[in-house]
């Protein structure tokens, strides 16, 4: 197969504009051209009044080898690579243990999935419940019910993805195509087709719902346990050696190769953790609010005269500032034609996140707006202090929105001239349970609140209207990344508990579904071959 790169044309152009593209392209007759795929579909927005779509395409054609003789130096025209998924291991035919996966987000979703294709029939353990379950849980918290510590953004089947945007882009460097992997098993369990090939895919949380589902379904068929309400209690190590875990009903495992995926916000298990000795350090995450904006007036300034267009749909952006007070502020989690959400997994505090579904058709647009903090500034000391941290402004923002998991929120201009909030604008809030207008300077450090007031005016140079007066702050967000780093060696497992393999997100090795996914393959094939390794060491 052959490979073009850098086919552009006009965002409407006619349906067999692509095949007169590559012939013109190739100087060849239609019947040279057997068949083409899209392999990539981006956009070039630069100029509003004439956006270009940008195709990777790969063909089959007659005179494969005469045309790669013929563009050998166009850098444009060049053999298709294999990005099909190679296994690196097969189970042997008898187990001497099963591995253990800990947590059922992306990353020990498609550890276990991996592990189940390689025939090692993992155990997967997920503290909360089964996706629909959860679903009802999250959903009852939003609408005034009570929290469920146990079954809510955070924790249950699917992870802190399943409701959000459902974004499957990553900048993460990938020779092995791990991403094209994780994209096939989301087609398989029923992605859109399109998240193979356009720039900036997503799925929205329904859809992932559904999708989450039918993956368990996958594991389970290929030999793998899921065990739900099943948190770990207790790692069983022995001279640096871990041996297997107790569970909270008091059930004990045994397996020597563990992945531990649980995601940024399993605060109590960090603290197991380190109680037992694992090696983890403090890392910088971010702070600040959500920001809400009308979506039409994001399309407006990203595409001009062709905002609302289907194939580029509801516009985002990615911003960044540096302040003058030496701290960076940037977007974070972009949720376009989507809503701020209740993301507290703990009571008596309250958090926000930004989700989607995947038709991106509510009013708002909305984004994560914060700002960088590390330990050595900012929560020096102990390895769990930046949780600590977290805990102290997620507290004060429940104090400061009523003490009824209301989030504290204030209006654009309000913010940057230091006066709290009385009324609303044209924005209106999406959140639920529901805000309580007030003034944010109360629940963020003195350094963040001057940092985001920096940044907003900034950002409205790049969006016009970005710094409008009745736009809407909606605190706190908090949970950008895990706040800790579980470090492991080049081998996958912990550089001080052989057999706990470290993944994902929790751990502090990726940011998004795309990445952890990806985590979870790498770290899944690790393990497989250490235990093929054991295995042949014992014979």
């Amino acid at each position: 197969m052959l490979r073009l790169t850098e086919i552009k044309l006009p965002l409407n152009h006619e349906e067999n504009a692509l095949t007169a593209a590559i012939l013109a392209k190739l100087q060849i007759t239609a019947e040279q051209l057997h068949s083409f795929t899209v392999f990539k579909r981006g956009f070039d927005a630069r100029k509003k009044s004439d956006i270009q779509l940008i195709y990777t395409l790969d063909l089959e054609v007659a005179n494969e080898a005469q045309l790669l003789s013929t563009f050998a130096s166009d850098q444009h025209v060049k053999p298709s690579p294999d990005t099909s998924y190679k296994f690196v291991a097969q189970a042997p035919a008898t187990l001497p243990e099963r591995p253990i996966v800990i947590g059922l987000g992306p990353c020990g979703l498609f550890a276990g999935l991996l592990l189940a294709q390689m025939g090692f029939k993992p155990i997967i353990l997920e503290r909360g419940k089964e996706v629909r379950e959860r679903t009802k849980d999250t959903f009852g918290f939003w609408r005034g019910k009570a929290l469920n510590p146990e079954s809510n953004v955070q924790y249950g089947e699917g992870g802190a993805g399943t409701f959000s945007d459902g974004k499957l882009y990553s900048q993460v460097k990938d020779p092995k195509h791990y991403g094209r992997k994780v994209m096939s098993e989301f087609v398989a369990a029923g992605a859109p087709d399109e998240i193979m090939y356009v720039s900036k895919p997503h799925i929205g949380t329904f859809k992932l719902v559904a999708m989450v589902e039918k993956m368990r379904a996958k594991i389970i068929e290929l030999g793998g346990e899921i065990r739900f309400s099943s948190k770990v209690e207790k790692l069983h190590i022995d001279n640096s050696q871990l041996k297997g875990l107790t569970l909270a009903s008091g059930e004990q495992l045994q397996s020597q190769h563990v992945v531990l995926a649980v995601g940024h916000s399993a605060r109590d298990t960090f603290e197991m953790l380190h109680e037992q000795g694992v090696y983890i350090e403090a890392k910088p995450f971010s702070i600040g609010f959500r920001i809400e904006h009308e979506q039409s007036m994001i399309d407006e300034c990203r595409f001009g005269p062709n905002a609302g267009n289907p194939i580029l749909g509801a516009a985002d952006y990615k911003l960044v500032h540096h302040c003058s007070n030496n701290r960076t502020v940037y977007s974070f989690c972009m949720c376009p034609g989507g809503t701020v959400v209740a993301a507290a997994s703990e009571p008596g505090r309250v958090v926000t996140n930004g989700m989607s579904q995947y038709s991106r058709h509510e009013r708002n647009a909305n984004s994560a707006i914060v700002v960088g903090i590390d330990p050595d500034r900012d929560y020096p000391g102990h390895p769990l202090a930046g949780i600590a941290l977290q805990r102290q402004l997620e507290e004060q923002a429940f104090k400061v929105g009523g003490e009824s998991y209301h989030a504290p929120a204030q209006l654009i201009g309000d913010f940057l001239k230091g006066r709290s909030s009385v009324e609303l604008g044209e924005v209106k809030p999406s959140y639920t349970p529901g805000i309580t207008l007030t003034d944010l300077a109360q629940v963020l450090p003195d350094f963040a609140i001057a940092a985001i007031r920096e940044a907003i005016p900034a950002f409205d140079r790049q969006i016009k209207g970005f710094a409008k007066a009745d736009g809407l702050l909606t605190g706190v967000e908090t949970r950008t990344s895990s706040p800790i780093c579980i470090k492991r060696g080049k081998d996958y497992q912990s550089i001080n508990i052989k057999g706990l393999y470290p993944a994902g997100e929790g751990a502090g090795y990726a940011g998004g579904i795309l990445s952890a996914g990806i985590d979870g393959i790498k770290v899944a094939e690790a393990l497989a071959l250490a235990m093929l390794d054991a295995d042949t060491a014992s014979a």
